[in-house]
């Protein structure tokens, strides 16, 4: 038999061919799973944590008043667009430096650093673009949802306590403040010599301009005087700009659960002629419904009562300087649920009201000629 070894010689070439084909799809698929493999573990892998360290811290102190200082920090690991929110912690957290400006960009360099009101503690928050910082909370900040981070450090030093003054009005003894404050929806600063008594012992309260800003006045019973009747004397307040509120309000600093037993009574200036209420009766929270009540503060010298019971309180208004027999009530309503009073304390303030339609425009004056309590 003759052999073709031209014929053994291509069978010999296709067998190699054919066995070098699973071959290679193995390796190929060896490259792959490997391939895949690499990317798998890093994208398991965990990513960076974030850190948030201090470079300068301000004192330690309970308000700055118009004291303001320095706080700076750098950031480590943090992602595009995020952000830095301060607090400074006095009696309750303050968004820094201001309500209508709280963040604080992030350099190049990863530090950043922003001007801010003291504080006995300092939290730094690292925050994603769609945060939206409360002006005010009553407990320290904490991680989660758009809030990625926060970090909080002791002011420096021995803390200083927040300076009072004080004055006697209608036979009491009353606290003067002297730290900002954001009532109204804005950092109001406060300062003592917006508030004196008078030869006669009638109570001035003023806002006036300091600097750039307001300055406001707020004086507070050193005691509290628990359920009764509290009665205020206010001579006219019509003048009023729409931006300036005077409010007499119980206020238990140590009672956030319950809303700090706030009960309040306030006027306004009018802003528009075609709203006749420019006061109102409220109980905190006020959005909740039913919690406030408006009305029409007329001209002329007003008697502002509060009469607070277990479970009610109610609050009327009189033309003139009584509010006995025979005094012309132009307002009443009664809260119920109401809590007890616990360590409540009488406040009187004249402060600003952040608005962009009717801002403050001139200094101001509100006199309180008496104030009387009947348990």
């Amino acid at each position: 038999m003759q052999v073709n070894h031209s014929e053994i010689a291509s069978a010999s070439r296709i067998g190699t061919a054919s066995a070098t084909f699973p071959v290679l799809r193995i390796l190929s698929a060896i490259v792959f799973v490997s391939a895949v493999a690499f990317v798998a573990c890093r994208s398991e892998r965990p990513q960076e944590t974030p850190s948030i360290i201090f470079t300068k811290i301000p004192p330690a102190a309970q308000g700055g008043r118009e004291r303001v200082d320095t706080i700076s920090g750098r950031v480590t690991n943090a992602r595009p667009k995020q952000q830095i929110v301060i607090y400074a912690h006095s009696g309750q957290w303050w968004v820094q430096p201001w309500p209508d400006h709280p963040f604080i960009p992030i350099k190049a360099d990863s530090t950043w650093s922003t001007e801010t009101h003291l504080g006995l503690e300092y939290a730094a928050l690292l925050v994603e673009p769609d945060y939206h910082p409360l002006p005010m909370t009553d407990v320290a900040p904490t991680q989660g949802g758009s809030v990625a981070l926060v970090t909080i450090v002791k002011g420096v030093g021995e803390p200083q306590l927040a300076p009072t003054g004080s004055l006697k009005f209608s036979g009491y003894d009353w606290g003067v403040r002297m730290i900002a404050s954001d009532k109204g929806g804005t950092n109001n600063l406060y300062d003592p010599e917006n508030a004196w008594t008078d030869a006669s012992g009638t109570l001035h309260m003023q806002i006036k301009k300091k600097s750039v800003s307001w300055s406001c006045a707020e004086i507070f019973l050193n005691r509290s005087l628990g359920y009764g009747t509290y009665s205020l004397t206010v001579r006219d307040t019509s003048y009023l700009e729409p931006a300036a509120a005077f409010s007499m309000f119980t206020f238990d600093e140590s009672a956030s659960e319950q809303h700090f037993h706030e009960l309040d009574v306030e006027i306004h200036g009018r802003g528009d002629a075609a709203n006749k209420n420019n006061a109102q009766y409220a109980i905190q929270p006020f959005y909740s419904p039913g919690n406030l009540f408006p009305f029409a503060a007329p001209p002329g010298t007003l008697t502002y009562v509060l009469r607070w019971e277990p479970g009610h309180a109610t609050f009327k208004t009189f033309r003139g300087r009584s509010s006995g027999a025979g005094a012309q009530l132009v307002s009443e309503h009664e809260f119920t649920g109401i809590p007890g009073p616990g360590q409540a304390k009488l406040r009187l303030i004249f402060f600003v009201v952040a608005s962009d339609k009717n801002p403050m425009q001139k200094p101001s004056e509100v006199v309180v000629e008496k104030f009387e309590y009947l348990p």
